[in-house]
């Protein structure tokens, strides 16, 4: 396989980094050598997966192969469709305009706020006595 018929991303949420392969094929989505319907079982997790492939009409082009670490099921979902865009822009920089118009090559900045000495979370205080 040469480097040119294989494209790279990267995509982070929150605490997740996922690391995305395009190949071209029949459209088989692998993430942590699992299918797509195995590791994100939720519909709605799959949708937020698949969203830039629907955007720029290549539902079926590419196999995809991803691997995934760090954060929750939900991090990491939206860590694949970051990287899966960045990927697409890898291959077609036309594709840089739909996708940044959908919000998709945006990384999410927010992030846990760390907890605070003294206190028992980030912001939570004790409760106040008068005497």
């Amino acid at each position: 396989m040469e480097a040119a018929d294989q494209f790279a991303g990267t995509g982070r949420r929150k605490r997740a980094v996922a690391r995305v392969k395009m190949t071209l094929g029949q459209g088989v989505i692998t993430v942590n050598r699992k299918a797509i319907e195995v590791y994100f079982p939720r519909q709605t997790l799959q949708q937020i997966v698949r969203q830039p492939l629907e955007v720029t009409q290549t539902m079926s082009r590419f196999d995809i192969t991803i691997k995934t670490i760090g954060g929750g099921i939900s991090g990491q979902a939206g860590a694949v469709r970051h990287g899966i865009a960045r990927a697409l822009v890898d291959m077609d920089e036309a594709l840089r305009e739909p996708l940044r118009k959908n919000g998709l090559l945006t990384r999410d900045p927010r992030e846990k706020e760390s907890k605070k000495y003294g206190r028992k979370r980030a912001r939570k205080r004790f409760q106040f006595s008068k005497r």
